[in-house]
């Protein structure tokens, strides 16, 4: 029988007060009590979107975050077990770099694959809602990286968390509740510095951090493939995606991110599937590279980020280290105001310049023709990192160790800002300052940002919602 609303609002309340308490970018205080702006229902223009889907309102859920785009994707599956892109939103600031956080305090947002629980949902947020990115996960541990309380919260401002309006993340968040209504036990959040294209590998090439990006992207090529949630696990200090115990074997896998891998393998369609892919990104990344295309600048001095629609809404502002679409008035016409509230204490990062430099001269002539031959035989090391020799390929269950973790001193800490200094104090009044409840954002968008569903994925994945069904305390309230 269908629950009402607030019978439904009300369980979750009471199965979050039995959870362990969170805190949120430092200031976030869990006062778990019937809360209306965690309860708000998803808006009905989302929820016909979804019905255009073939999506149910409970059905699993995935989020992925990029910097330099600036945006929030938020992936749901329809009635086929198949990952679609519901809605996109832009992100109002994150802070930091491109690049992994590393230590607490160095104002990184985190890259990486998360997993978010009902335990992580933070209903009594200083930053309006929130949730615990769960940075650092047993990657991050490995590797000695500290860091707490990273977020994706409201209120726009942002120290090392990923920062939405406060109606974008009533939406985002009434999306996570209804998919563990539906007996999602968590969901994935796949933090990235860019989209995984040729064009922004060939850009980052001179990067230290590719050969943690390439790591990342072979977990984002395993969803492009597939458009199912990949299975993460953690094994020599890496990442390791959809491994599944080896033929034969009646032993569950064993994973343990400082120790040895285990033997696995990868189902052979995906594993062939996400090797043609990779094949044919490093081979257009070796024709952008022929052309010149332009490095980006390391250590430019700013600090994260902002979406070019939220930046265009305020005076001399900049959108930072990420970027505008080449068509910044069609994209930004779309939005007659900026999807969601921006407060009048939003620090918007500093002017970007060129973030751009010429592309080095070994990228023309010989130089470039040879890198050109060594893409062809899959040699994406070579390309991005110099650290492998042509013809030297891996296999899929015996990845390389990535390089050690980027010298702290040798990043840019910029002065903290003015806005990220202010005491909790503050910055609780300010929060509770402002209304409980925000419009929603139908009222703000005049286009809807959801996208069609992609082609080209492969035949044969397997719906993940019977595993998602869990005989906890949110089994009751379906």
């Amino acid at each position: 029988m269908t629950k009402s609303p607030l019978v439904r609002a009300l369980m979750l309340t009471a199965a979050l007060a039995t959870m362990p308490l969170l805190a949120g970018c430092n200031s976030d205080q869990m006062a778990l009590a019937t809360n209306a702006k965690a309860n708000q229902p998803v808006p009905p223009k989302l929820v016909a979107a979804m019905q255009e889907k073939n999506m149910d309102l409970q059905s699993p859920i995935l989020v992925r975050l990029f910097k330099q785009e600036a945006e929030l994707e938020v992936w749901k599956q329809d009635r086929t077990g198949v990952f679609q892109l519901l809605k996109s939103y832009p992100i109002c600031r994150w802070s930091g770099d491109l690049g992994p956080k590393i230590r607490e305090g160095d104002r990184q947002a985190p890259e990486g694959f998360y997993s978010i629980s009902p335990g992580q949902m933070n209903p009594q947020s200083s930053y309006y809602l929130s949730f615990n990115t769960g940075y650092p996960n047993a990657f991050d541990k490995s590797l000695g990286r500290t860091g707490s309380q990273l977020m994706v919260h409201g209120d726009c401002s942002s120290r090392g968390c990923y920062a939405m309006t406060d109606e974008q993340i009533a939406e985002i968040y009434a999306l996570g509740r209804e998919s563990f209504f539906g007996g999602q036990r968590a969901f994935q959040l796949q933090a990235y510095p860019f989209k995984m294209t040729p064009a922004n590998f060939a850009k980052h090439r001179n990067n230290p951090n590719m050969p943690f990006w390439k790591m990342l992207k072979e977990g984002y090529d395993h969803f492009e493939v597939t458009r199912q949630e990949p299975k993460v696990d953690f094994c020599e200090r890496k990442y390791v995606f959809d491994a599944a115990p080896p033929p034969g074997s009646t032993k569950p896998l064993q994973f343990n991110a400082s120790a040895k891998c285990p033997a696995y393998e990868v189902r052979p369609d995906i594993a062939e599937a996400v090797r043609e892919k990779d094949k044919q990104d490093n081979i257009k990344i070796a024709e952008l590279i022929a052309k010149g295309t332009p490095v980006a600048r390391l250590n430019t001095g700013i600090d994260g980020g902002m979406n070019h629609v939220f930046a265009s809404k305020i005076p001399d502002a900049s959108t930072g280290l990420s970027e505008a679409p080449e068509d910044k008035s069609l994209s930004v016409a779309s939005f007659e105001r900026a999807p969601g509230t921006i407060p009048p204490t939003v620090n918007p990062p500093r002017p970007s310049d060129n973030l751009l430099v010429a592309a080095p001269a070994e990228s023309s002539g010989v130089a470039a023709k040879a890198r050109v031959a060594s893409a062809s035989k899959d040699d994406i090391g070579s390309l991005l990192a110099g650290s492998r020799k042509p013809g030297n390929e891996s296999t899929t269950s015996a990845r390389p160790l990535p390089s050690a973790p980027v010298s702290t001193a040798a990043r840019h800490e910029p002065a903290p800002r003015p806005h990220g200094a202010l005491p909790k104090a503050a910055e609780t009044k300010q929060a509770a300052a402002r209304p409980p409840l925000k419009p929603s954002l139908e009222a703000a968008e005049t286009t809807s940002s959801a996208s069609p569903r992609p082609s080209g994925m492969i035949s044969g994945g397997a719906p993940v919602v019977s595993s998602n069904s869990f005989d906890s305390r949110f089994s009751a309230f379906r």
